[in-house]
């Protein structure tokens, strides 16, 4: 005689199966916070990649050094987002265009490797302005951490001090914004302790998520 489930047994495994989807469900949910904390991990690791595969330098430049791979954290304030619309973002470029003034130009940009036909870029603000939204310029909107992921603010401390940070050809992370530098390796520019990347949620539920860069490997990592 062929057996079967009785409705019992059936009912019993749907309520099982029903307390499991509730519980691993919710883990599951996407963590705008931690997709952009993972995003930001990536690309610093990238510039580091870039740094150490493309010395800037050069005998016949003086300057050479303030060319190094870089990255930035900016705003992009043009006026076609929503009004209060937080637009935290950030752009990896090496500043080689004439005399290195900070700015990233557009030919000064890293190339996304995943499409060459975009900048690695989530806009800027400032002397050289780069719009996400301007046909002359394909950025990363996802690299535009306000738009994309509702970060309110940017906070960097610890072994940094400035809102840009570069590599040597080692992969040693450098402080502050190079074209400041007047030599290659000024007193304790190159971090010295854990510097800090803090990103803020605009809602105040999610909170906040720290990247850390270690001195001396670059190491880049959440904590």
């Amino acid at each position: 005689m062929k057996k079967a489930f009785t409705m019992l047994e059936l009912v019993f495994v749907i309520v099982v199966i029903g307390i499991l989807a509730a519980t691993v469900l919710p883990n599951t949910k996407t963590n705008p916070l931690q997709e952009a904390a993972t995003q930001l991990v990536s690309h610093i690791r990238y510039t580091q990649h870039l740094a150490m595969i493309d010395d800037k330098f050069d005998s016949n430049d003086s300057n050479w050094y303030k060319k190094r791979w870089s990255i930035r954290f900016n705003s992009d304030n043009g006026s076609e987002f929503p009004v209060g619309t937080s637009r935290e973002a950030y752009t990896i470029f090496a500043d080689t265009t004439g005399v290195s003034d900070g700015n990233a130009n557009l030919n000064e940009v890293a190339r996304n490797p995943e499409n060459t036909s975009s900048f690695l870029s989530g806009g800027i603000t400032g002397p050289n302005a780069l719009r996400i939204t301007d046909d002359t310029f394909q950025g990363i909107k996802k690299m535009n951490l306000g738009l994309s992921y509702s970060i309110s603010d940017v906070v960097i401390n610890g072994g940094c001090n400035n809102q840009s940070f570069g590599f040597d050809h080692l992969g040693r992370p450098i402080n502050s914004r190079l074209n400041t530098y007047t030599n290659a390796y000024r007193n304790n520019d190159l971090i010295q302790s854990r510097c800090n990347i803090i990103l803020i949620s605009s809602n105040p539920s999610d909170g906040n998520i720290t990247i850390a860069i270690e001195p001396e490997t670059g190491y880049a990592h959440i904590l």
